[in-house]
């Protein structure tokens, strides 16, 4: 892609990162750690998606008295027990003593009244495997906690999001994704031996913050490994493997029907991943914002080695040509992204935008079950059509901007999600799961330009905070999604109406924003009502005369996501 901005400033900011002077922007040494570290999002795909498979509902009735188990078949038993079609009452009357081997059946004399009861037990049809749901009997008046256990995961989920970037800025970004992975490895598993629910959901919220760790810190470290344009290129790139993730789980779920085992399956290859040790560096930025300068060197020769170029010598002469230590921006906190009128827009849209985001891709990705009758197939398809929107959202990143296609993906995964109001209730189950994919399709490309578009938004001195903030929605709409579903008891249709109306009025909200693409991104707030007077007046952008701070911007917290790196091209 071109560099569409003046030669100084272009310049000015090739300049400024210290760290692909000397190792370059992408060589051999990049391409191997990001392929790398783009693996670490497939184990915590397979979390995500492996309570969809676990928690499957399966056939269910009320239990039979043990003594009649012999000759009395399951369907026998829901003939004469079951109220209507009922699984959870028998009749009140019924009991043990009506029932012996050898008598005619249906036995004499049932039911004797109309009223029924609630059943204290049940059995399930396990001839598809075990779930969860059948272990801790998750059916009936407690059904409810099949989606509870989803929200701790999504709960964990979202508050990790949040502090997994004060962690990996406090402490590395090396660390805290070696951490966070040796503990995904020890939660997954205890699960997998855990004999109670209520452990269960302490676990998974666990499982939830860790895995979302593993995700941000590699694509922090990933982030930080590169330069200029290859920050969009490796940022998009990351993606990749998540739809792979879908693919893969969808036939180990196919394979392995048995709910503990499954659990097994998806947590220990994760162990592969801690060999990485001994590979993964740590972010030389980090080393460098933190000025551990015998760490720093040590990884740059390491890295212009492998690029071919030549190896530095001269630690004191990178650190000075380094930014000085960042100190805080004094006055700066939650109420700055509310101090006047024009970042208040862009944060509240962008709140708006973040939260139909969330709920739509979440909303179609974790509910598969409940769209068509194949869940294993439609996982698969789910995968498959997300791998061409990353690609097409990396072309539409360096070519065409944010705002325009940002808008245009995001509103037609609405308009996907309401077409299938139109459709017949005896209408194929392919025509709702081929608009159900569409939706699917756009919002995964959604899904990979809201994050470098929040970022390019925000002024440096907030820039954290805002796309920090920005996440709270998210993680309010990742609570909300298990429940979503549950809508369907209203309407069948309505949790695609739901989701069509926050998809439309995300993409719609899009357009309020500014154009971000090919313009220095603002340092202060004052840059940014400064920048929407001249849009307003149709004047040229003026660049603010406080330097610029990129390379302080490049070692943030993760909180949000790091795209804001995308700064450098």
């Amino acid at each position: 892609m071109s560099d569409s901005r003046p030669k100084d400033e272009a310049q000015q900011d090739e300049e400024e990162d210290v760290v692909a002077d000397v190792i370059g922007e992408f060589g051999s040494w990049q391409l191997r750690l990001t392929f790398l570290l783009a693996m670490f999002n497939i184990p915590s795909t397979w979390h995500i998606m492996a309570y969809t498979f676990q928690s499957l509902e399966r056939p269910f009735w009320c239990a039979r008295y043990d003594s009649i188990r012999d000759f009395v078949t399951p369907d026998m038993w829901r003939n004469v027990s079951q109220p209507g079609n009922s699984s959870c009452e028998i009749w009140s009357d019924l009991n043990e003593t009506l029932f012996t081997s050898g008598t005619p059946w249906p036995p004499t004399g049932m039911p004797v009244s109309e009223t029924s009861r609630p059943c204290t037990q049940w059995e399930y049809d396990e001839r598809n495997g075990t779930t969860l749901v059948a272990e801790w009997n998750l059916v009936c008046d407690r059904a409810v906690l099949v989606n509870v256990a989803e929200m701790t995961f999504l709960t964990g989920v979202a508050i990790g999001g949040l502090v997994s970037g004060m962690i990996s800025d406090k402490f590395g970004r090396k660390r805290t994704l070696l951490i966070s992975v040796f503990a995904q490895i020890v939660f997954g598993t205890v699960i997998s031996f855990n004999p109670w629910f209520e452990l269960f959901l302490v676990i998974r919220f666990f499982l939830g913050f860790v895995s979302v760790s593993v995700v941000f810190s590699a694509f922090v470290l990933c982030m930080e490994l590169v330069g200029g344009k290859w920050r969009t290129i490796s940022g998009v790139s990351y993606l990749f493997p998540v739809p792979l993730g879908y693919i893969t789980v969808a036939g180990i779920a196919y394979v392995v029907r048995e709910w503990r085992i499954l659990q097994l399956t998806v947590t220990l290859p994760a162990i592969t991943l801690l060999a990485a040790i001994w590979v993964i560096p740590e972010s030389p930025r980090w080393l460098l914002a933190m000025r551990k300068q015998d760490r720093l060197m040590e990884v740059l020769k390491r890295a212009a080695a492998s690029n071919k170029l030549p190896i530095p010598n001269d630690p004191e002469k990178i650190l000075a040509k380094a930014p000085p230590q960042e100190k805080g921006n004094e006055g700066v906190g939650v109420a700055t992204l509310f101090k006047t009128a024009q970042i208040r827009k862009i944060s509240l849209i962008l709140y708006v935008v973040w939260f139909a985001l969330y709920m739509v891709y979440y909303g179609l990705v974790l509910n598969l079950s409940s769209i068509g009758d194949d869940i294993y197939l439609n996982t698969a398809i789910s995968g498959f059509v997300e791998i061409p929107a990353i690609a097409i959202s990396m072309l539409l990143l360096l070519k065409s901007g944010r705002k325009w296609p940002l808008c245009i993906v995001t509103a037609s995964s609405g308009v996907f999600c309401l077409l299938v109001i139109a459709v017949p209730a005896d209408a194929p189950s392919w025509v709702v799961v081929t608009l159900a994919m569409a939706a699917k399709f756009a919002i995964s490309c959604s899904n990979a330009i809201l994050p470098i578009f929040t970022a390019e938004l925000f002024p440096t001195v907030v820039r954290n905070l805002g796309v920090g903030s920005s996440n709270v929605a998210a993680g309010i709409a990742l609570m909300i999604v298990p429940y979503l579903w549950n809508l369907s008891m209203v309407y069948d249709k309505l949790p695609f109406v739901v989701m069509g109306v926050l998809g439309v009025v995300g993409g719609l909200c899009v357009l309020l924003l500014p154009e971000t693409a090919g313009r220095p991104m603002p340092n202060t707030v004052e840059d940014l009502d400064r920048r929407g007077d001249n849009a307003k007046n149709n004047a040229p952008v003026i660049r603010s005369s406080a330097k610029k701070t990129v390379k302080i911007a490049s070692i943030r917290p993760p909180s949000y996501r790091k795209k804001s790196d995308s700064e450098y091209y």
